[in-house]
């Protein structure tokens, strides 16, 4: 896992994440139980979510989860289909044209493994996914991955390394099986 963001539980910064978590949280229960024709509605929780206006040229189709909001960075012409969730506290990137599956989860944010230092600190890495990715149904993709342009990260798979432009990753660990 990527240590570009490590933060000391109990620290000033932790204590205004999990009052943002508590937050967002809220909005986003608010959000899943809407009228899925409620434009106003979505619109005006997607703003406090965000921080801004969701662009009407990306799509979220709720359930939508998130456990920040003011780190998740969308492009245009993005898709995001239902019941996935963006715990973006390090930072989510998705260029343009991205299309995410049903069920897809981007985590930012992990403890160390040592069991010593589990407890008392989160640590991780932003996630940046590059133009036109294609994030298959139930993927996973992990703190401090990067997606290349035109890659496609198959369905299921987990996503612990970076992904190289025009790529196909598949499986349980992703790995690269072919690039055109």
């Amino acid at each position: 896992m990527s240590n570009d963001h490590l933060m000391r539980i109990n620290s000033a910064e932790f204590k205004a994440m999990a009052a943002r978590v508590l937050r967002v949280t809220e909005l986003t229960s608010r959000l899943n139980v809407l009228s899925f024709e409620d434009e106003a509605g979505k619109a005006e929780l997607y703003e406090q979510i965000l921080g801004r206006p969701l662009s009407p040229k990306v799509t979220i189709y709720p359930p939508f989860y998130t456990d920040h909001g003011l780190h998740l960075d969308l492009a245009e012409r993005v898709f995001i289909n239902q019941n996935c969730t963006f715990l973006d506290y390090a930072g989510i990137r998705l260029g343009e044209r991205v299309m995410v599956g049903p069920k897809v989860t981007f985590i930012t944010v992990g403890h160390p493994v040592d069991p010593e230092e589990r407890r008392g600190w989160l640590s991780g890495g932003p996630i940046d996914v590059a133009e036109n990715v294609w994030i298959g149904a139930g993927a996973t993709i992990l703190p401090g991955v990067s997606i290349g342009r035109d890659a496609v990260v198959a369905a299921g798979a987990v996503v612990t390394d970076d992904v190289p432009p025009a790529s196909l990753v598949t499986g349980s660990k992703a790995t690269v099986n072919r690039r055109w």
